[in-house]
């Protein structure tokens, strides 16, 4: 149902990617009558003939290179005011002519399940980072629970991640250290804790936000600050954000 719905509406699907079949009128609407115009989109050319000829130039003297194959798709690099379309696929680069039996085609390349995800992810992050920024130089006190007022560092990172990003968090740093699961220095993101302590006892907590950098209810006299990641020699590091 759905591929008789796409095919009515102009579109059909090809190597994981949705196509728009567009008539060849499209390309003297991007190209213009002077000079040569760079397509601006991904627009395809769908071979429907047997005997279209790919030539090094723009003109019909010129080295001929393959024949295409009848169905191949080729990309569109650019079009010229004479008829010429420059198209990359399988045969190579080259040039064909614009009166030659083809379909125009637009991309819209489908996105994994995976990228999705991912983007998901990052954006969820990042808008964590920015909520935690914005208690940058608010006091610390110790057993305070709310950076509005006054935290320490696991009350801190405690009230950051429960009303940034829903997650709930245990008290102190050294029960939160057991939560979420364990990540290295080289795959750690923004959002994910850094414990530091006196050699496996753990004393302190901060969030990392990126380049290197923690934010953190550090001490009395500081209050909320960022700080180089690696400031103290970390103890371990966990993300908790379940992504």
């Amino acid at each position: 149902m759905i591929e008789k719905f796409l095919k009515a509406a102009g579109w059909m699907t090809l190597c994981g990617m949705l196509i728009l079949v567009q008539p060849k009128e499209v390309l003297a609407d991007q190209t213009g009558t002077s000079g040569t115009c760079e397509t601006s989109t991904q627009m395809l050319v769908k071979v429907d003939a047997d005997d279209i000829v790919l030539y090094g130039e723009s003109y019909a003297e010129a080295e001929v290179i393959a024949t295409l194959e009848k169905d191949s798709i080729y990309q569109i690099e650019m079009t010229t005011p004479s008829g010429w379309i420059k198209v990359t696929g399988a045969a190579g680069t080259g040039y064909i002519d614009g009166n030659e039996d083809f379909t125009i085609v637009e991309s819209v390349q489908e996105e994994s399940a995976e990228e999705i995800a991912k983007k998901k992810s990052e954006s969820r992050r990042q808008s964590l980072v920015e909520y935690a920024l914005q208690f940058l130089g608010g006091r610390y006190v110790y057993g305070g629970n709310d950076p509005h007022t006054g935290v320490d560092c696991s009350g801190f990172t405690r009230y950051i991640l429960r009303n940034g990003a829903g997650v709930g968090l245990n008290r102190s740093a050294a029960t939160q250290a057991s939560q979420g699961k364990a990540v290295s220095a080289d795959e750690m993101r923004p959002g994910d804790l850094i414990f530091y302590g006196s050699g496996k006892r753990i004393n302190h907590v901060a969030m990392y936000i990126g380049n290197g950098t923690v934010v953190h209810a550090s001490t009395e006299r500081t209050g909320i600050k960022t700080s180089p990641w690696n400031y103290r020699t970390p103890v371990a590091i966990r993300n908790v954000l379940g992504d």
